[in-house]
């Protein structure tokens, strides 16, 4: 959140909550309906809300991944906008889809009153508008304290600090962490960088937030290279595998498709944003993070 430039999110606010909601939660569905199909034609009973599931975790792009290719490429800055923006944001919703989703599939909804519709998106507004308030509030915090010094240390360790407290927080008021965070890093590294830090400051933050970034990428991948050493191989979940690439491609086709083309009908988007935002919504981090979170459930490997 600290690379992305405010106003240029804002001026494509529309593009963005839509790709980063409703395009989502298309994804998801499409995902989780296809796999089901896929997983019944090869014999494996898998609940539907499980593969919703798995449409939930690997449905969100990856930011870190996407603004590297971004960093290295000539894109317009319209698209850019949209592409690292909806990566920042659909990254907290898929977190907020999944944790409703699992709370399902645990058997685990009795907080919600049960599987209802309307406790379900009540839930689904308090962790997402409540990461945006406790975001906003602790980022004007750390923007005050930042103001109020010039001495980069102490700088960059009130932003771990702006990170540790907001995402603990966001646990304990049981709201969304990483869009906390997001709302957070989007307030630091635009009005932060711009009112509070001094040209020493700034570089050193970036430069130790972008190594954080390598280290714990680096780490969520040795755990998933771990965690397959587990995992019992069949010829069935092999192929299942190499077929679930196409069908999260297609669905990231159509999940993008719709609301750019709705929107369309408002407003012009960049020529080839559909096929730019469709191969450019890679994943990573979140997807194994999210795999790694999963209880031990008959159906996790």
């Amino acid at each position: 959140a600290l690379h992305v430039n405010l106003a240029s999110l804002q001026e494509r606010r529309y593009a963005i909550a839509a790709m980063a909601t409703a395009g989502l939660v298309i994804s998801t569905a499409l995902i989780g309906g296809a796999m089901y199909v896929l997983f019944q034609a090869f014999g494996l009973d898998l609940p539907f809300l499980v593969c919703l599931l798995f449409g939930a975790l690997i449905s969100p792009t990856d930011p870190i991944a996407v603004l590297g290719i971004l960093k290295s490429v000539a894109v317009p800055a319209t698209l850019e906008a949209k592409i690292a923006g909806e990566s920042l944001f659909n990254d907290g919703v898929a977190v907020v889809v999944f944790t409703i989703l699992l709370a399902l599939v645990s058997g685990e909804a009795g907080h919600l009153g049960g599987p209802d519709a309307i406790d379900i998106a009540l839930l689904f507004i308090k962790e997402a508008v409540g990461g945006i308030i406790l975001g906003l509030l602790l980022g004007g915090v750390a923007f005050a304290a930042m103001r109020s010094i010039d001495e980069y240390v102490l700088e960059v360790m009130i932003s771990l600090a702006l990170v540790m407290v907001t995402y603990s927080l966001a646990l304990a008021l049981h709201t969304s962490g990483p869009i906390a965070v997001v709302v957070a890093g989007l307030l630091i590294g635009n009005h932060g960088k711009r009112f509070a830090m001094s040209e020493t400051t700034r570089e050193h933050l970036t430069k130790f937030w972008e190594l954080i970034d390598e280290i714990l990428n680096a780490v969520l991948f040795l755990l998933i290279g771990l965690e397959v050493f587990a995992i019992t191989f069949t010829v069935s979940t092999i192929w299942i595998a190499l077929i679930a690439i196409p069908i999260t491609l297609l669905a990231r086709f159509i999940s993008v498709s719709i609301p750019i083309s709705i929107l369309g009908l408002k407003r012009s988007f960049t020529v080839g944003a559909v096929p730019v935002l469709t191969w450019g919504g890679l994943r990573g981090g979140i997807s194994v993070a999210l795999a790694l979170s999963l209880p031990d459930l008959p159906w996790k490997d």
